[in-house]
């Protein structure tokens, strides 16, 4: 039985299969080959700048101050991390999937489905938040044009006020409650996943042009208003207040996963995957970090705890019409976010369908649009049915736990992956650098800066079960440190993904225990639906190893 579940797919059966277009028992084919690097960097721009930059950077700037801006450097260096040890994937496995696929290979079937498993969070939450939070800029836009929709049309049962359940038609006694703009933007944007990569593409690359248009022209007149003495002091509430944030900025960050489930569509996947995920990252890295030099320049970090703190700022100095454009600018941008991730969620599903864990119907490739049909369709109905009724925009956490996890597996996957020999195969790959003595001075010189916060992490022992359970997370981490470490001088393991899985355990550390157990539940129910259908019906079935 153990090793049943740890049965791997070979990277040959993989690039086999890919090339007869994965027909063999699958209602399914090849898809159209469209994507190239613009248009890769394009759709991880277009998940990676969206209700972050509108948004949840209000939240961390008023925790962090002007010192958010080392925030996003630190997201982002832990994402670059991960984006290379992604790249070497895209390009040792070609095929869609990102890192279920990619665990299939490394660690066997059941991290695979796990992971698979833990992704379905990730897109489907993450793009009910995404749903809700356009509805929102929609409706902010449309009031700006002196336009109003019934507040029973635009609302939830769990947020609503008794006066406009008053105001609201019945049906049976019961109150109608709808939030429609985010059913509807979830209704067109599945339709566009639906009819095809090339009609998304363009819709992408539209958006994203538009949005980085309006990003700049915010950074270039913001920066005429921006008192220094605003960005004084700098970290006002030490690092601690930094990190406060890190849930909401590293929300924003983990689109580029997405760009990885497009691997089908690629005309070069091999060559073309890597460049778009870490273009993409540096482009969206540098305007989040101006961005959050204008927002916390232009007023006091203090005031910035609001919902649209882009459009707060510009009204705060009198630009009330610039605001009005940061309103378009965020609708689209939310949109664009929602697009790339509709796009990703049903191309895992076809994946793990492929493999047998989930039922064939989920592989099944339209034969005129080429997209994988049936899985877009269910992948509409989970985000749009809960967006028209509930309000979920407080998931950022337990989105990115789901995230963070599939990154670690990803970067520890990298040093599972078999020597590739054929040198003069034209790919990306992730450069080698011997960790043996780099990874244990590097533990031990941040051992020393945060002694402090160190000693007060395992001094929560002494306060009781209320305190320390809190910090279970950080005593997992610290385990796992000492082990990679240890494993680093031993067995000489690569810099980049032990760094990699490090700074992604730490970020999960900083992430309330309460979502940690959330997604453990979410686990176990996931384990469950393996255990009684998938490993039964695995294509891997009786083979210890592919």
């Amino acid at each position: 039985m153990s090793n049943s579940l740890f049965r791997k797919k070979s990277l040959a059966t993989i690039i086999k299969d890919s090339k007869e277009g994965f027909t063999e028992g699958h209602e399914t084919g090849s898809m159209h080959k469209v994507l190239k690097v613009k248009d890769l960097t394009a759709m991880g721009i277009a998940a990676v700048i969206g209700a972050g930059i509108f948004s949840t950077i209000g939240e961390a700037s008023f925790h962090g101050g002007p010192a958010v801006s080392l925030l996003f450097v630190i997201t982002a260096i832990t994402c670059g991390f991960s984006a290379l040890c992604y790249a070497e994937f895209a390009s040792r496995v070609p095929v869609s999937g990102s890192a279920y696929t990619y665990s299939y290979v490394t660690f066997g079937e059941l991290a695979a489905w796990v992971i698979g498993w833990a992704l379905i969070l990730e897109y489907a939450i993450g793009n009910i938040a995404v749903a809700i939070s356009w509805g929102g800029y929609f409706n902010n836009l449309l009031k700006g044009f002196g336009l109003d929709i019934p507040v029973w049309l635009t609302n939830n049962y769990d947020s609503v006020s008794p006066e406009v359940l008053a105001a609201a038609p019945t049906i049976g006694g019961v109150p109608v409650i709808l939030n429609l703009p985010a059913f509807l933007i979830t209704v067109i944007i599945t339709y566009l996943a639906y009819v095809g990569i090339q009609e998304s593409k363009r819709t992408a690359n539209f958006m994203v042009l538009l949005k980085i248009l309006v990003i700049l022209f915010v950074i270039v007149v913001g920066f005429f208003y921006v008192n220094p003495e605003n960005w004084n002091p700098f970290m006002p509430n030490g690092f601690s207040g930094v990190l406060k944030g890190v849930s909401a900025v590293f929300f924003a960050y983990i689109g580029f996963d997405a760009v990885s489930t497009t691997a089908e569509e690629c005309s070069n996947p091999q060559r073309d995957l890597p460049k778009g995920m870490i273009y993409s990252l540096i482009i969206c890295t540098v305007l989040y970090i101006l961005i959050s030099f204008v927002l916390t320049g232009m007023v006091p970090f203090t005031s910035l705890k609001v919902d649209d703190p882009l459009a707060f700022v510009f009204t705060s100095v009198g630009l009330t019409k610039i605001s009005y454009i940061i309103s378009i600018s965020a609708v689209i941008a939310t949109a664009s976010v929602l697009l790339v991730f509709q796009i990703g969620q049903p191309r895992i599903w076809m994946s793990m369908s492929r493999d047998g864990l989930l039922p064939k119907k989920f592989s099944k490739i339209h034969p005129r649009f080429k997209t994988p049909s049936f899985a877009t369709i269910i992948t509409g109905i989970i985000v749009g049915v809960p967006a028209l009724f509930l309000n979920l925009t407080i998931v950022t956490d337990l989105t990115s736990i789901g995230t963070l996890f599939a990154f670690i597996l990803v970067c520890g996957g990298v040093l599972l992956l078999p020597e590739d020999d054929n040198k003069a195969n034209k790919r990306f790959r992730l450069p080698y650098i011997n960790g043996r003595f780099i990874v244990p001075v590097l533990i031990v010189v941040l051992a020393i800066l945060f002694r402090e916060e160190i000693g007060r992490r395992f001094g929560a022992v002494n306060e009781g079960w209320s305190v320390w359970k809190h910090n279970i997370p950080f005593f997992l981490f610290a385990v796992a440190t000492v082990i990679m470490t240890f494993l680093s001088f031993v067995r000489r393991l690569s810099l980049i993904p032990v760094l990699g899985m490090l700074s992604c355990f730490y970020l999960m550390t900083e992430i309330e225990l309460k979502n940690w157990i959330v997604f453990s539940i979410w686990l176990v129910i996931g384990l469950t639906i393996y255990f009684t259908y998938s490993k039964f019906n695995s294509k891997l079935r009786g083979v210890a190893n592919s």
